[in-house]
């Protein structure tokens, strides 16, 4: 497989599969939800993860941007954007499991990923956040990340990321998406 050519087995669908598969070690419950959702069964969300899981080890299978496209199509939505002296790429797919979100790809020189997460959609009918009235699995990092006060922290785990509130939750995200709500006296969940 090579350029942009489609890959056999997968598609928005089956993408849609591969992240519930990081979102099902916060939120077991939502998962099991949407799974009905996109007409998938729990092993066909396990067949999904294990098939992206296999190109990205395969030697012949596209690599980076390549593979986003060969899996998603081509992106709707494009965008040059310079940092410092560095041209990158966005693109963004809408994906059938959030319509109000899009599944964005940062890449580099090459088609190297750099990041890529659920962003917010143009339009969107989800009320801006606020410290208090966050929605799980409708708010996005950007939309957190903004309120005032809040401090953005890498937990070292390319698929996570959170917010510290000024009210002292953490707001705690898979693939962009807010999973849940920690505050000071529940650490554990």
């Amino acid at each position: 497989m090579a350029g942009s050519r489609t890959v056999r087995g997968l598609a928005r669908r089956e993408f849609c599969l591969v992240l519930l598969r990081r979102m099902a070690d916060l939120r077991p419950d939502l998962v099991a939800a949407a799974l009905p959702r996109l007409g998938a069964t729990r092993a066909e969300a396990h067949a999904a993860h294990t098939r992206w899981q296999a190109l990205h080890h395969a030697p012949r299978a596209p690599r980076g941007l390549a593979l986003r496209t060969a899996v998603l199509g081509p992106a709707p939505e494009t965008e040059d954007r310079r940092f410092g002296d560095l041209d990158l790429e966005v693109r963004r797919w809408p994906l059938p499991l959030w319509p109000h979100l899009r599944w964005e790809v940062l890449s580099g020189p090459g088609g190297s990923v750099l990041h890529e997460h659920l962003v917010r959609a143009a339009g969107s009918p989800v009320p801006p956040a606020a410290d208090g009235r966050l929605r799980v699995w409708e708010h996005v990092v950007a939309d957190v990340s903004g309120l005032p006060g809040a401090v953005e922290v890498d937990p070292q785990v390319v698929t996570r990321w959170e917010v510290r509130l000024p009210s002292g939750a953490t707001a705690a995200f898979v693939w962009g998406l807010l999973q849940q709500i920690r505050t000071r006296q529940d650490p554990g969940t």
